[in-house]
C-alpha cells in the first residue's frame, strides 16, 4: 500500500497532502476513513467512486487494494484531471478515471463492481437503483447524504431495493485549529453515511 509521498500502511491520508481546487468536494480525512471502514475493502475489490471530487477516495482505495480496480467517475474534465493528478503524486496506477454522467457513462464497464460508493450525483434515486442493478451479489453500497432531503431518498431508495443489513451513522467530528494566538475546536460539517449489502435472502 505504502508510497513515497504517504510510507503507512495505514489509511488516512492528510488533507493537505492532497493536490485540490476551489469548490471542488474533498472528503476530508474523518470522513475518508468513515467511509472506507464501511466499504469493508479487499485487495481484490472492484469499487466504483461515483461523483469522486477531488479523488481522495480512489487514492485511498487504489492503495489498500493493490489487485483491485478501482473506478472514479466525474463529469467535469477538469476535476476529472484533478483526480488522475492526485493519483500520480501518491503512485497509484489501479484506478481508471470516467468522464461523464453516472450511470450511462457506465453501461459497458466490465466487470461490475463488488463495492459502490456514492458520494455525489442527481437524481439520486434513478442514479441508485441503475447502480444496484449492477453490483455484484454480496456486494456493499455506500452513500454520503449531506441534506435532509438526499438522507430521505436514500433511505427510502435503499428500502425499495431491499437492501440488506443496513447501517446509517452520522458523523461528529472536531479538530483542533490556530485561531490568532490560541486554539480551538472547529466543526467539520456533519454527514449521514449509509451502507448495505445485496443479498438474494
Amino acid at each position: 500500500m505504502a508510497a513515497p509521498l504517504w510510507p503507512y500502511v495505514t489509511p488516512g491520508i492528510p488533507d493537505e497532502l492532497f493536490e485540490s481546487l476551489p469548490g471542488i468536494p474533498l472528503s476530508q480525512r474523518e470522513i475518508r476513513l468513515l467511509l472506507l471502514s464501511h466499504l469493508r475493502l479487499k485487495v481484490d475489490s472492484v469499487l466504483w467512486d461515483i461523483g469522486a471530487g477531488t479523488g481522495t477516495i480512489p487514492v485511498e482505495a487504489g492503495l489498500l487494494c493493490p489487485q483491485g480496480k478501482i473506478v472514479a467517475v466525474e463529469r467535469d474534465e477538469e476535476v476529472a484531471s484533478l483526480i488522475r493528478r492526485n493519483c500520480d503524486r501518491f503512485g497509484v496506477a489501479n484506478v481508471d478515471i470516467i468522464e461523464g454522467n453516472a450511470p450511462d457513462c457506465l453501461t459497458d464497464l466490465a466487470p461490475n463492481p463488488d463495492r459502490i460508493c456514492l458520494e455525489g450525483g442527481r437524481p439520486i434515486k434513478l442514479l441508485l437503483a441503475a447502480l444496484w442493478q449492477r453490483l455484484a451479489p454480496e456486494g456493499r453500497m455506500v452513500a454520503i447524504a449531506t441534506s435532509l432531503e438526499s438522507l430521505y431518498q436514500i433511505s427510502e431508495s435503499f428500502a425499495e431495493l431491499q437492501v440488506r443489513n443496513i447501517e446509517v451513522v452520522q458523523s461528529s467530528i472536531n479538530r483542533l485549529e490556530k485561531r490568532g494566538s490560541g486554539q480551538t475546536f472547529a466543526a467539520v460539517d456533519p454527514i449521514f453515511v449509509l451502507s448495505g449489502e445485496k443479498l438474494d435472502w
